[in-house]
């Protein structure tokens, strides 16, 4: 047999995802661990990672799955030693375009009162919206550019943001295809769940709803502690207009808790996004009921998850002292 009638190793990952709608299924965890495995160790082939990647789109990845791409993808990046304990995982991967990324302020409120929260993503991948990594100028934070960098913000002011291609560029070149090949790709869902710095807990949005209970499967197969809800735009940011579904592992346990809406009416979408309202808003020159309600909600779920609060009631009002007592002259002095 010569070399080219060999069949490449990675091909039987395609056959099984591939082989139509009967003979096909889903990877087993360590087939997808495997797989990915030889993914991060440029062991496949361009049209193989294509095809693959679409797959996998297509099919929707299962929670076995899920757990076996990130305990891979964990595995090929070099973790940070552990000389510093952080408090939450964030992960901000999909831009916001329908309203402004208020989640951020959510972080840096979190983060202004000594908790460590270590937030990870990636900016520009699709057209039209606001990552950010483009907003954080804003506040004067300079994103990190490696693990120790990110260590020593963290330590220094309690908050640090850390690209995805500084920590794991493999996965990032992945997230990269999103305008070659027009869709997403599962890199999108394993790369919110990574938490490289081994957090206590994270907090994680999505979009699609089915999505919730995936990851939360997930993180059980791998023992997280996650909390993950349907997010405005994909992002970890609670729309305080309507009920949210909040669902989380805790040590092992699975909760599933329903947060009911604020208000009775939904606020109306702005025509125009202005990043420096963001700043403004935190000043106080500014008033956005809308604004200050996703930042209080969205805090308050990060405070539950982190078992600050008994109840949401508790919650809500323990996030509200915090945003009343805010310091707001901390960023006047960006221009």
């Amino acid at each position: 047999m010569t070399k080219n009638d060999q069949e490449h190793p990675f091909a039987k990952y395609i056959r099984i995802l591939g082989k139509g709608k009967k003979g096909s299924r889903s990877l087993t965890q360590e087939e997808a661990y495997s797989a990915m495995t030889m993914i991060m160790e440029g062991k496949v082939e361009p049209v193989q990672l294509g095809a693959f990647l679409m797959l996998m789109r297509v099919k929707e990845e299962s929670a076995e799955e899920l757990a076996g791409f990130v305990k891979a993808s964990r595995d090929s990046f070099e973790q940070p030693e552990q000389s510093i304990t952080v408090d939450l995982d964030w992960s901000s991967y999909a831009g916001k375009r329908r309203h402004l990324p208020w989640f951020l302020l959510s972080a840096l409120l979190l983060a202004n009162n000594n908790f460590l929260v270590f937030m990870h993503g990636t900016s520009g991948h699709s057209a039209n919206r606001i990552y950010t990594e483009d907003i954080l100028p804003l506040f004067d934070i300079k994103p990190a550019t490696s693990y120790e960098e990110s260590a020593r913000q963290m330590k220094q002011s309690c908050f640090s943001y850390l690209s995805l291609k500084y920590f794991c560029p493999k996965l990032f070149e992945m997230i990269e295809l999103r305008q070659l090949m027009g869709l997403r790709s599962p890199v999108h869902t394993l790369a919110r769940m990574l938490n490289p710095f081994h957090a206590r807990t994270s907090i994680q949005g999505i979009f699609h709803p089915g999505y919730r209970p995936v990851h939360q499967q997930a993180a059980l197969l791998l023992g997280d502690n996650i909390t993950v809800f349907r997010g405005e735009g994909g992002e970890a940011e609670r729309n305080p207009d309507v009920d949210c579904l909040v669902q989380s592992v805790e040590s092992g346990i699975i909760i599933d808790e329903q947060w009911p809406a604020l208000f009775k009416r939904r606020h109306i979408k702005p025509d125009h996004l202005e990043p420096s309202d963001l700043l403004s808003l935190w000043q106080g020159t500014k008033e956005d009921e809308y604004g200050e309600s996703t930042i209080i909600s969205t805090t308050a779920i990060a405070l539950k998850a982190l078992g600050k609060a008994d109840n949401q009631e508790h919650a809500l009002d323990l996030a509200s002292q915090f945003w009343q007592a805010r310091p707001k002259q901390k960023y006047s002095k960006v221009s």
